[in-house]
C-alpha cells in the first residue's frame, strides 16, 4: 500500500470556456478507484475552481482570462468566481467516486495553513484519519478567502506541500503536456521530452518556461520546483499528461510516463522543508564572512556576534532570510526579536548576557535553519 498524491491543473479539468472535461475526469476518477481497490491511498489535489466559476458566469475570453493568467485578475473577482464554481468543481469528483464506490472529502487549505506550524500539523492529522476511514481527500486551495500576499500561486506547490506533509510514495503532476522538454515545444518542434531526472544540476541546461495556460497559474517552472521540494523529501516525482487513460495507475506502477524525477539520496526532514518552502520570511539578518563559512560548512548555529545588520520587524519564532554579500545564505527561525537582535548584533556571548539575560546563546538555532 502506498499514498499517491494526484495533482491536476486547470488545462486538465477544464476546458477553455471553463466548462469541466468530463471525460478526461471520468478516466481521472477510474484510475484512482483502481488505485484504491488495490488498496493504494490516493490523494488528489485539484485546480479549477476559478475556471469553472468563470465559465459559469459566462464571460467571454476578454473576461474570463488575462493575456497571462486569471491569478492577475483582481483578487475580489477571483475570490467570487471560486465561491461559485469550488462545490460546483468537487461534486462532479463526489459523483464520479462514489458512481465507483469511493468515498471522497473536500480539503480547502489556504497557505496559512501550512505556513502556521499548529495548523500544518493538524492538517496531517486530519488527512490521516480520512485516508484511515479509506476516504479519497479531493484538495484545493481555499481561493475563497485566500490574497495575493497568502496564496499559494499555484496548486503545484501545494500538492508537493501536501506529499511531504503524509509521508507519500509517489508525486504525480499532471498537465496538458507530455512532461518536461528540454525546450518548449510550442516554440521549438526540434524540443525533446526528457524522461527522466536523476541530478537537478542537469536542468540548468534547459529552458523552463514560467509560460501558463489560458486557465493555469504555475507553468512548468513551477513543476519543476515542486519536484525539487517532494524529491529532496525522498519522494518521486511525475510530470506527465493527464489528460490520457491510464496514466495515473502506470505512474504509480513504475512505468516510463512522462518525466520522472528521482527521489534524492540525501533526505532532507520534513520540518526543514516546511521551513524552506512554506514558513513565510518576517526580516533579512545580515551576517559576516565567518559566520557564512560556518553556516555553509561547519553546520553550525548563527551566533549574535556574527550578525552585521538587521532589516525588517519580526518576533522571536518567526522566520527570517539570512544574507552575506547580498546572497541568501539560508532560512531561520531566530530566537530574537527584530529589536532584541538589533541591541546585540555583533556582541559576544557574555556581552549578550549582559544585554539580555534570558537570552538563547544562539540567534538561529542549527536545527532551525536551512540552507537555500
Amino acid at each position: 500500500m502506498s499514498t499517491v498524491v494526484i495533482k491536476l491543473g486547470s488545462s486538465v479539468v477544464a476546458n477553455d470556456d471553463g466548462t469541466v472535461r468530463i471525460e478526461v475526469l471520468q478516466q481521472i476518477c477510474d484510475d484512482v478507484a483502481a488505485l484504491h481497490a488495490d488498496g493504494h491511498e490516493p490523494i488528489v489535489v485539484t485546480s479549477g475552481a476559478i475556471a469553472r466559476g468563470l465559465g459559469v458566469m459566462g464571460f467571454p475570453p476578454s473576461r474570463r482570462q488575462s493575456t497571462t493568467s486569471p491569478r492577475s485578475r483582481p483578487i475580489d473577482e477571483l475570490q467570487a468566481a471560486s465561491a461559485i464554481g469550488q462545490g460546483k468543481l468537487y461534486r462532479v469528483y463526489d459523483e464520479l467516486l462514489q458512481a465507483r464506490g469511493v468515498p471522497s472529502a473536500q480539503v480547502l487549505l489556504t497557505f496559512y495553513d501550512m505556513s502556521a506550524r499548529t495548523h500544518y500539523l493538524n492538517v496531517r492529522h486530519t488527512l490521516a484519519k480520512l485516508l484511515e476511514w479509506r476516504v479519497v481527500p479531493i484538495i484545493n486551495e481555499n481561493d475563497t478567502t485566500t490574497t495575493d500576499e497568502i496564496s499559494f500561486g499555484d496548486n503545484d506547490f501545494l500538492a508537493a506541500q501536501v506529499a511531504i506533509l503524509v509521508g507519500a510514495q509517489r508525486l504525480l503532476l499532471l498537465t496538458n503536456t507530455d512532461g518536461l522538454f528540454t525546450a518548449d515545444p510550442r516554440a521549438d518542434p526540434a524540443a525533446e521530452l526528457v524522461t527522466r531526472v536523476d541530478d537537478l544540476g542537469q536542468l540548468e541546461l534547459l529552458e523552463i518556461t514560467q509560460e501558463t495556460s489560458s486557465l493555469g497559474s504555475g507553468g512548468m517552472r513551477s513543476k519543476v520546483v515542486a519536484a525539487e521540494m517532494a524529491t529532496a523529501a525522498g519522494i518521486p516525482t511525475v510530470i506527465a499528461n493527464g489528460q490520457g487513460a491510464g496514466v495515473i495507475c502506470s505512474a504509480t506502477r513504475g512505468e516510463t510516463v512522462g518525466t520522472t524525477f528521482l527521489a534524492r539520496a540525501d533526505r532532507v526532514s520534513s520540518f526543514k522543508l516546511w521551513l524552506k518552502y512554506a514558513k513565510p520570511v518576517r526580516g533579512t539578518v545580515r551576517i559576516d564572512a565567518g559566520a557564512a563559512r560556518a553556516l555553509r560548512e561547519g553546520g553550525t548555529s548563527l551566533l549574535p556576534v556574527g550578525v552585521v545588520e538587521v532589516s525588517g520587524s519580526f518576533d522571536a519564532g518567526d522566520a527570517v532570510e539570512v544574507t552575506y554579500g547580498g546572497q541568501t545564505v539560508g532560512k531561520g527561525i531566530t530566537n530574537y526579536s527584530a529589536e532584541e537582535l538589533r541591541r546585540v548584533r555583533g556582541l559576544k556571548s557574555r556581552a549578550v548576557r549582559d544585554l539580555l539575560p534570558l537570552a538563547a546563546d544562539e540567534a538561529v538555532h542549527r536545527d532551525y535553519f536551512v540552507l537555500a
